[in-house]
């Protein structure tokens, strides 16, 4: 990712950026998948919120899983209202970078998104994902039901003794509910599809540790 001038606190309420009113431009469909990226969606579909530190690469972690419908890019967490790019990196929106995914439950379970989140990640490391530093960079999970919640905090309890005896401190993940979800810009949508930057870059992949919860799903030509 760019390097932008680093904040290693969030911003408060009156110190955070004024943003827009008009929401990002971004295209109707998903560039590998092809369904819509802001729905409609089919009854019954749920929706997941991850941030693993740089979005292009987790957002192609979830776009390859079975059960997935879309996926996008965007800001979340923050206070800053319609957010640019520069400014989330700039640490004065208070956002994380986030992969919002839209999923069939029949197919695909919550448990299995977390253990794909868990597990591809550093979830210690605060206000950084490795060279990538920044408060938009920390380790997030928005939760959109009270099931969802309960289920996070369960998989982060079945984690943590795992990430201790690997010797990587303790986890920074901050556990949340949903607020506003705002769209990335349309550049950073499914960065890294073959039809957009092939030979992208992103540093997500198998951390090492086996989280106790769901189901492997994850593609080995991704790790």
């Amino acid at each position: 990712m760019f390097l932008r001038r680093m904040k290693a606190e969030l911003p408060t309420s009156d110190q955070a950026l004024p943003g827009r009113l008009i929401a990002m431009p971004i295209a109707d469909r998903h560039e590998v998948l092809g369904t819509p990226l802001k729905g409609p969606f089919p009854e019954g579909a749920q929706m997941a919120v991850f941030g693993m530190g740089c979005f292009w690469g987790a957002e192609r972690l979830f776009w390859t899983l079975p059960g997935v419908i879309t996926t996008s890019a965007g800001y979340a967490g923050g206070i800053t209202p319609n957010p640019t790019y520069e400014e989330v990196c700039s640490g004065m929106t208070g956002h994380a970078e986030v992969v919002q995914v839209v999923y069939d439950p029949a197919t695909i379970s919550y448990e299995d998104l977390l253990k794909v989140f868990w597990e591809n990640h550093d979830p210690t490391q605060g206000m950084r994902q490795g060279n990538d530093v920044g408060t938009q960079y920390r380790s997030t999970i928005y939760v959109t039901t009270d099931e969802q919640l309960a289920t996070a905090q369960a998989s982060r309890d079945a984690f943590a003794p795992i990430v201790a005896r690997a010797g990587k401190g303790e986890i920074t993940t901050e556990i949340d509910r949903l607020g506003q979800y705002y769209f990335a810009e349309d550049m950073h949508q499914q960065y890294l599809a073959p039809t957009k930057n092939p030979n992208g870059y992103c540093n997500h992949g198998p951390n090492g540790l086996s989280c106790p919860v769901g189901v492997a799903r994850v593609p080995s030509d991704l790790h």
